[in-house]
């Protein structure tokens, strides 16, 4: 480096020199060759001195720097000594070439070119070099500190200076702001007038001090502010630190207030709303709120959390009590047909490749427009074969108009009239284009409420207590009796929706179900002809017998089965196995995993002590406490089966 300086500042000039003398010299030789010699002299002179002068200078400037860099480097090392941060140099190999006082206080027993930072820390060497801003940060000493590295060249090598900043008063006034954060809580007691009503006049009251008793008292241990704004509902605010040990107890507030002894045939069961997280206290009241309608539109006996765009479910053990009274069912009858009368048009649909239920619920509702002199469109892309009997006897009849979604498309207009029926999940219907193409929407299914819904349905009947969607259309179908009656047809689809879906009134069957089927059964509908039409053929009942003969039966009495190969109608064909299965002794739950034409299929059953619509929906799908299922794209059925092993296990 000396040298370099020293030509930078002398070699121009020696050069220039020595050019203009020699071209003097040459010139004095034409006119006395003894006046061009003595030049020539003088020349070889002067270079000689300049040589000189510039070894010196060398000499000199390299001594210079050489004390410089030593004494930069002293200055280097003591700084990092005494630097008030922990820090050490760090070569590329991750060892620790040199490390201050306070590092070593941290790390006691670091020795400089001998001890690897990945040793000390339990980190590795790369982890602290992460690029985008994001810096290691650990304890160490009982404090939290974040490191960052300062690098040694432009390169940005894994040589570098790393500064242990400390973090723990940040970090803890972080925790402590994520702690005191509010959250707040709406809490409803579930079919609270009919338990009442079910209780003896001396114990009514009794009942409701319980149960008041249990809300307080779990809003006690969490320092949580309680009010009673209605008889059967609380509205509470506490800070996040005690949600997340109720969390960690899963609610355990549902099973206090399941245990107390009521006079009804049914236990006292809470939907729980929780807000978290918010960014104003506005948006986490809305989060509250929309959390409460998760869980009632679920069924209630749960609690459902909402923090930004997750939510989490807790409890959900019960079945889900049937409201004996009809008057929901009366006033949603009223406002449908109020809406059918201010419509152009009635477009109907439901779900992707259409069962029983959608297909007999779609139907019940072309009959009420048809009745109100109304046009009605069901569209359907297609169906499996198992609901072509039912199908081709409904097409041939010349009762209904069935188009495709792109049809359904064109003549959809603001003033048509759209019901979606036996789904609630726009993803999932026949043509998911047509919400929002209306100005109304009406909604009637009977599974538990997903987080993905149709947003502003004018009119939205949503009963999971209800066996089927059959059964909602039947009991709407009968407030509509000064119309002609319903057709023989109709009321055997409406009939074989009820059969299927509670698998021969063997599951999710009430008294309402039994009265619906009654009412179709005094409309013409016959049992025999039904079963005809719900017959397998011989084909089906093999693949059937071949899975439930190979199911596998885990602890706990949970069995699993495969659906070999790939099928048209796997997802029939696997909810019938799984049905089944449950007809074996000892088993409480059953999955029967299968692959149709384009996706894996999973169908789940239980006797209600296992919650198979929780475990279905933690792989993207849905469903009731004791019948659910699952579509899965982008995977293996193979893939899917290890998937629900760990979930069960887990």
């Amino acid at each position: 480096m000396g040298d370099k300086l020293i030509k930078t500042i002398t070699g121009v000039y020696l050069k220039g020199s020595a050019i203009v003398m020699a071209i003097m010299a040459a010139a004095l030789f034409f006119f006395d060759w003894r006046a061009g010699a003595g030049a020539l002299v003088l020349a070889a002179i002067l270079a000689a001195v300049f040589m000189t002068v510039r070894a010196r200078q060398r000499v000199w400037m390299d001594g210079f720097l050489e004390g410089a860099v030593g004494e930069i480097d002293k200055t280097l090392r003591y700084a990092i000594k005494k630097h008030p941060l922990p820090l050490c140099l760090t070569g590329g190999d991750g060892r620790i070439m040199l490390a201050n006082e306070n590092f070593k206080a941290l790390y006691p027993g670091t020795v400089a070119m001998k001890s690897e930072i990945s040793q000390l820390t339990g980190r590795k060497h790369e982890e602290f070099f992460a690029e985008g801003g994001r810096h290691v940060q650990l304890e160490a000493g009982g404090r939290i500190f974040k490191v960052i590295p300062a690098y040694m060249d432009d390169n940005r090598s894994m040589t570098a200076l790393l500064y242990w900043i400390d973090v723990t008063d940040y970090e803890g006034l972080k925790a402590r702001y994520a702690d005191e954060r509010k959250c707040f809580a709406h809490v409803q007691v579930d079919n609270y007038d009919e338990l009442l009503a079910s209780s003896p006049d001396d114990r009514k009251s009794l009942i409701a001090a319980s149960i008041e008793k249990a809300v307080r008292q779990w809003a006690a241990r969490m320092d949580a502010s309680v009010v009673r704004y209605y008889t059967s509902k609380y509205f509470l605010v506490f800070e996040n630190r005690h949600y997340a040990k109720a969390a960690e107890m899963k609610f355990n507030i549902l099973d206090e207030v399941r245990a107390i002894e009521t006079d009804a045939d049914f236990p006292v069961s809470l939907s729980i709303g929780v807000g978290v997280g918010g960014k104003t206290p506005q948006q986490t009241d809305e989060y509250s709120a929309f959390a409460l309608d998760l869980a009632l539109g679920r069924g209630g006996d749960q609690a459902v959390v909402k923090s930004g765009a997750s939510v989490d479910y807790y409890g959900g053990t019960l079945q889900v009590i049937e409201r004996r009274n009809k008057g929901k069912s009366r006033v949603m009858a009223h406002a449908l047909r109020q809406l059918i009368e201010q419509s152009s048009k009635v477009v109907i649909m439901g779900h992707k490749d259409p069962d029983i239920d959608s297909l007999a619920a779609a139907a019940g509702v072309s009959r009420i427009a048809a009745n109100l002199g109304k046009d009605a469109y069901i569209v359907i892309n297609g169906y499996s074969h198992s609901l072509a009997d039912f199908f081709k006897a409904a097409e041939s009849s010349g009762e209904y108009r069935f188009i495709d979604g792109a049809e359904a498309m064109e003549i959809t207009d603001r003033n048509a009239l759209l019901v979606v029926v036996d789904t609630h999940r726009p993803s999932l219907t026949e043509a998911p284009g047509l919400i929002g193409r209306t100005e109304k929407a009406v909604v009637f299914d009977h599974h538990r409420k997903a987080e993905e819904f149709i947003e502003n349905a004018t009119l939205s009947y949503m009963e999971p207590a209800a066996s089927s969607t059959s059964e909602l259309v039947t009991e709407i179908l009968q407030y509509m009796a000064d119309k002609k009656s319903l057709l023989k047809l109709e009321a055997e689809m409406l009939l074989g929706g009820i059969i299927v879906d509670t698998n021969s009134f063997s599951v999710k069957t009430g008294v309402r179900t039994f009265e619906a089927a009654s009412w179709l059964r005094r409309n013409g509908a016959d049992t025999a002809v039904v079963r005809q039409y719900l017959q397998n053929d011989m084909e089906d009942f093999r693949q059937r017998a071949s899975i439930i003969s190979n199911a596998k039966f885990l602890s706990g009495g949970i069995a699993i089965s495969r659906n070999e190969g790939r099928h048209a109608n796997a997802q029939i064909i696997n909810a019938q196995a799984a049905d089944e299965l449950l007809d074996i002794k000892g088993i409480k739950a059953s999955f029967v995993v299968g692959e149709t034409l384009s996706e894996v299929v999973i169908s789940a059953r239980s006797l209600g002590e296992v919650n198979v619509q929780a475990m279905m929906e933690k792989m993207g799908g849905g469903g009731h406490l004791t019948m659910a299922a699952a579509q899965l794209k982008g995977i293996s059925a193979d893939e899917a089966v290890d998937m629900l092993q760990k979930l069960i296990a887990g």
